[in-house]
């Protein structure tokens, strides 16, 4: 990997504003290769240099992927001043650059993507790469006898929204329903609204799966980790799951 300045490496490390790096290096605070380096635009090469600040070698990763099991009662967004984030589950100097990729209601639990690399964000998010979406929901009510051939042909709801192909697999029956529902798109309060439109109510709602990724069972609610290489792989590749 090309050389870059040391003060540059260490704010993406997320050590600090660039402001702050640059005071730790001058105070004698960093390390490179075990030699005090107080020269902020000193060039380091992130691949072999062994950088440390305060005495703790400060690994580089050119960007950061999560698996993130969102529990209800937190709601998707970077800040807020009156409910906990989903930010909020990351220890704070992990914070610094990431997002959420798309987001899931308040009161929604379930698989959730937290990364710093927007260009994959896009990816999964745009409307022409139809990537895949998994839910299972709690449902009361009684569903039309066609729901899941409707869901299959494509809803249209009752505000004229028209819905692409989905699929609707009921689980166990009533009185305790629940269903998998396979999207691939993601709009608003999208998958509560289908199964009002034949004739359900979601009660409880979690995503089980983003884009060929299944939720890891040992996660726990507010719990994450990182992606593995060959779930980051499928992630990137994308695609969209047949109907």
């Amino acid at each position: 990997m090309p050389r870059i300045r040391l003060d540059k490496l260490l704010t993406h490390l997320n050590c600090g504003s660039r402001k702050e790096v640059q005071a730790m290096i001058r105070a004698g605070r960093v390390a490179v290769d075990g030699t005090a380096e107080r020269d902020p635009a000193a060039k380091v090469d992130p691949d072999t240099a062994s950088v440390s600040l305060d005495g703790q070698v400060q690994r580089y990763r050119a960007q950061r992927y999560y698996m993130l099991n969102k529990p209800a009662g937190v709601i998707t967004a970077s800040r807020d001043a009156r409910h906990d984030t989903v930010l909020d589950l990351f220890p704070e100097a992990e914070r610094r650059g990431l997002f959420a990729v798309g987001r899931l209601d308040k009161d929604t639990e379930g698989l959730l993507l937290v990364t710093d690399d927007g260009a994959l964000s896009h990816a999964l998010m745009s409307p022409n790469r139809h990537v895949s979406k998994v839910y299972e929901a709690a449902v009361e009510g009684e569903l039309a006898a066609d729901a899941a051939e409707r869901f299959r042909q494509g809803l249209v709801l009752k505000d004229g929204t028209v819905c692409r192909p989905a699929r609707l697999e009921v689980l166990s029956g009533l009185p305790d329903a629940r269903v998998r529902i396979t999207l691939r798109e993601g709009k608003y309060h999208q998958v509560k609204r289908m199964v009002a439109a034949v004739g359900g109510v979601v009660v409880a709602l979690k995503r089980v799966q983003l884009g060929g990724i299944p939720l890891d069972p040992a996660l726990e609610p507010g719990a994450f980790r990182e992606l593995t290489a060959d779930e980051l792989a499928v992630l990137q590749a994308g695609g969209a799951q047949e109907f």
